[in-house]
């Protein structure tokens, strides 16, 4: 009988892939929840210590930047170590930086502890835990990248909330002690359940039928890193991907500070920030059913559309509700795009080196993201309000998606046809 969550290598009736991406979703949920708390932590970082907006944010860069470098190496060890070690290192990296962020009294401590520490601790949870699902699945590869990814939009649901509260009732040094022992406890002890794939416990990525290995895309098939990057097709996906990153952590960053600045109060922009999150979620596991059905070239071009456009109108916003239905659509589109970074490279590349080339296209996210708050930041320093720094993200983001547009499959006869479709 074709049971789809039978494992009849093993004779287990729940195919372990699927308690993996449990276990990826919910560190997800704890790293970038965290993560995208620093909008809510920035003004009360600013209004202790008297900094300018450019010289936080510069924290975030480097964060960003140590995060995309990280990336590489955990790719690497990811293949080769497996993401049960990778995630536990970075897991001990990012609870120890989150508890020394509670103790700073200098601008080089927050480039340390935020910048390096966390920008490391950050550095696995993306490309580990996707490429680690890329591997356990053929069928459903997308959907299941979708709802790992959701964990982004999930803990961007969560945290600002969590985090605002606290720091409204105790204070922001306080609020990172216990988000770096949350981190430290339950980050590990997830980390436990990762396995790198089916062919380590004798199991074959689900296909929709368990009983024979699915043809498709083998374990040794595809590209090496050194032929990858000498296609065109790898540096216009780092372009993408840069555009990408820019936009989403100058927003991330700038967003909630925005709103405030136009006197609508904390909670409420922690709350606009959080329905962001919510829907980008939802963005990420419909939406990555969707790059099934329409494929990744497609489905990217339409999110990247989406984004353009919210992304024009927000210059324009001074109240709540049109700043809500922003959320909405940012989110959706947004939240679509991020998890099509894993599957497109196996349709272009196969998965033989899929966490390292996972990882040097995160290091291109990883600079995006980190150029987008500071320059933003910046521009604000200059000009005293955020519409030009915003538009700057507009245009960005029509660069990423003229690159998507003209992106073409890349022909290969080390790949089957199955590799090359990235409609």
């Amino acid at each position: 009988m074709n049971q789809p969550e039978l494992n009849s290598n093993s004779g287990h009736y729940l195919f372990y892939g699927y308690i993996v991406v449990a276990a990826a979703i919910l560190i997800i949920i704890l790293d970038y929840g965290s993560r995208l708390a620093i909008g809510v932590f920035f003004k009360p970082i600013l209004n202790e210590f008297d900094w300018s907006r450019a010289l936080t944010s510069g924290a975030v860069t480097l964060s960003m930047l140590g995060q995309g470098m990280g990336a590489i190496i955990m790719g690497r060890l990811n293949d080769n170590l497996g993401p049960r070690f990778v995630m536990t290192l970075c897991g001990c990296l990012l609870g120890a930086g989150y508890l020394l962020m509670a103790m700073i009294h200098s601008v080089w401590q927050l480039y340390m502890f935020y910048g390096i520490i966390v920008g490391l601790g950050m550095s696995g949870a993306f490309t580990s835990l996707l490429s680690t699902v890329a591997r356990w699945f053929v069928k459903r590869r997308g959907l299941m990248a979708g709802i790992v990814s959701a964990g982004t939009g999930i803990g961007q649901l969560i945290a600002p909330p969590i985090t605002n509260w606290l720091i409204s009732i105790y204070n922001w040094r306080l609020s990172y002690i216990i988000m770096g022992g949350v981190i430290l406890v339950f980050g590990i002890i997830l980390a436990q359940l990762l396995k790198r794939d089916p062919g380590k416990m004798g199991l074959v990525p689900y296909s929709g039928n368990q009983v024979e290995k699915p043809k498709s895309v083998s374990s040794d098939q595809g590209l090496s890193v050194r032929e990858v990057i000498h296609t065109r097709q790898y540096w216009m996906m780092i372009v993408t991907f840069f555009s990408l990153g820019y936009v989403l952590m100058a927003i991330n960053t700038h967003l909630v500070p925005h709103i405030t600045d136009l006197g609508i109060s904390s909670t409420a922009a922690a709350n606009i920030f959080a329905i962001c999150g919510m829907f980008s979620a939802i963005g990420c596991v419909a939406l990555g059913t969707t790059a099934d059905r329409l494929g990744n070239r497609r489905s990217l071009i339409i999110y990247f559309f989406v984004i353009v456009a919210t992304l024009f109108w927000l210059t324009h916003l001074t109240t709540i509700w049109p700043f809500i239905l922003f959320a909405v659509f940012f989110g959706l589109s947004s939240g679509g795009s991020v998890p099509i970074e894993s599957t497109i490279i196996v349709d272009l590349f196969g998965i033989k080196s899929h966490g390292a080339i996972l990882g040097t296209i995160t290091l291109g996210f990883a600079c995006g993201g980190a150029l987008g708050p500071f320059l933003t930041g910046y521009l604000f320093d200059l000009t005293g309000n955020y519409r030009l720094g915003f538009l700057v993200c507009a245009i960005i983001a029509t660069l990423g998606l003229i690159s998507c547009t003209i992106l073409r499959p890349i022909k290969n006869r080390s790949l089957e046809p199955s590799v090359l479709n990235i409609r």
